[in-house]
């Protein structure tokens, strides 16, 4: 499953695009005073405007080649300090045979770099932002975990690994949903998981909104 467009909201627009053009040295391909798009691989991540007076904020992971988790740490370390957990400022998933590290953007956005190393996507060159791959995982917060990836199932998008009440992932390496249990802490923050509309284009799928209605996520 490849997500090809994913759109968020914010209430720090002009940080952000300073945030994703200097720091992660993106280009922003298109800009007005509601919204701006940055293109992460082969996926176009589009920041618009909250009209709340909320403060949104998601998980979402970037591909990185599966050979390159020590140069793009030491690439993303020099511009800002990385999340911890447990002392720790990286993780292997053995499960998953992946690295990866985690830090915030202005949002609070709880970013990860993630090498997976079943996926032969190594390179020679020396690390930049040009390698990003794509984006690979975005949350999605829910109040009943179990019935909601029954709902994700429906769409024709499988189980990454067995159901969990706290956290199950589907779809596969290349695009997963991480849906986690609402008031669940993200691993390698301080933030307890929150539910915020976003939307999703995945390929050969089309176009899936997230919106809340009462204590329930819907699939539009």
């Amino acid at each position: 499953m490849k997500f090809t467009k994913i759109e968020l909201f914010t209430n720090k627009l002009k940080e952000m695009k300073g945030f994703y053009k200097d720091v992660l040295e993106l280009h922003i391909i298109s800009e007005n005073t509601n919204d701006f798009s940055v293109k992460i691989g082969s996926t176009s991540l589009i920041f618009k405007q909250s009209q709340t007076d909320s403060e949104p904020f998601y998980h979402f992971a970037i591909n990185i080649p599966e050979n390159k988790m020590e140069e793009a740490k030491s690439w993303i370390q020099s511009k800002l300090d990385l999340n911890i957990e447990k002392e720790s400022d990286e993780v292997f998933f053995k499960s998953w045979n992946a690295h990866a590290i985690y830090f915030e953007d202005p949002s609070g956005n709880i970013l990860e770099f993630i090498a997976r190393h079943n996926l032969k996507n190594a390179v020679e060159h020396r690390f930049s932002s040009d390698d990003f791959i794509n984006i690979s995982e975005i949350g999605i917060v829910v109040d009943e975990v179990i019935p909601f990836v029954r709902k994700l199932n429906e769409l024709g998008i499988p189980n990454w690994r067995d159901d969990s009440e706290g956290l199950t992932p589907v779809g596969d390496e290349n695009g997963l949903f991480i849906t986690v249990k609402d008031g669940r802490r993200w691993f390698f923050s301080k933030k307890d998981a929150e539910f915020y509309p976003f939307e999703v284009t995945i390929e050969e799928i089309g176009a899936c909104s997230f919106n809340k209605q009462g204590n329930k996520v819907s699939i539009n």
